[in-house]
């Protein structure tokens, strides 16, 4: 019956864990197994091996055949190195504890290269870490600082309205207040001054020059004023005027005289009566 080393699957979907068996090669792959020696978990960098040394280490000298994936564990872990060694002691190549001595060489040695390689990736792991954390701080304050300024513009804007709100406000209280005054004066106007107001006002609306004619008419004495209107007269209605005021005047004087010779008759006869 030939034996094989192999691996049968657990785990979840996408995650799987492999288990190291020795079964007989004609079973299924998850069926019945002859032992377990170990477990392979691929999922971790770098993966995660447990391996019963001993019991694999004679699996393999009595001739069970790993496939392809368990020979690599079993050559990672210093399985087939050991077998070698062993097969050269029994040859007489060398004895026992030079076999010893170069196993545990090599195993020191693949051990400082296993942990340099598990140093560099946590290594690169921090400095990843450091790397997202400095390009999410530039991202936040890149963030802070347009913020800022939009939160500056906002203030910016809302103190300009502000002040316009305020200006309005202030012109409205002004031109409020204006009118009350102008009618709190309307109110107060008594009617003399307002009939003053309305002569001002009209004499104000008169030309300057009519003012200075109708001023310098009233100023001149009835004299005068004759005296213009008889300049005015031409000669000739002057010469048949006279004629006419020298009878006028004629006629005035014997008025008198008629009268006073009756009102003497009149005495007379009153007397006599």
């Amino acid at each position: 019956m030939p034996v094989k080393i192999r691996l049968t699957r657990h785990g979840r979907k996408r995650r799987p864990i492999y288990h190291i068996v020795v079964t007989d090669s004609r079973a299924p792959r998850d069926g019945r197994y002859i032992e377990r020696i170990g477990s392979y978990n691929p999922n971790t960098n770098p993966a995660t091996i447990e391996l019963d040394f001993d019991k694999a280490l004679d699996w393999v000298q009595k001739g069970a055949q790993p496939t392809d994936t368990c020979r690599a564990i079993l050559s990672y872990r210093g399985v087939l190195y050991k077998k070698h060694l062993m097969e050269g002691v029994k040859k007489d190549a060398f004895s026992e504890d030079e076999a010893e001595k170069r196993f545990t060489a090599w195993m020191t040695d693949k051990e400082a290269r296993i942990q340099s390689k598990r140093d560099s990736l946590s290594k690169s792991k921090e400095e990843l870490a450091k790397e997202r954390l400095e390009r999410e701080s530039k991202i936040r304050e890149a963030r802070a600082e347009e913020l800022a300024k939009r939160h500056s513009e906002l203030t910016e804007e809302e103190a300009e309205e502000t002040a316009e709100a305020e200006a309005t406000k202030a012109e409205e209280t002004v031109e409020e207040t204006s009118a009350e005054e102008a009618t709190a004066e309307a109110a107060e106007v008594k009617p003399e001054e307002a009939t003053e107001a309305k002569a001002e006002e009209a004499a104000a609306e008169v030309k300057p020059e009519e003012t200075t004619e109708a001023k310098a008419e009233e100023a001149k004495p009835e004299e005068t004023k004759a005296e213009e209107a008889a300049a005015e007269v031409k000669p000739e209605e002057t010469t048949e005027a006279k004629p006419e005021e020298s009878k006028a005047e004629t006629e005035s004087t014997e008025k008198p005289a008629e009268e006073e010779k009756a009102g003497d008759d009149s005495e007379k006869k009153e007397s006599e009566a």
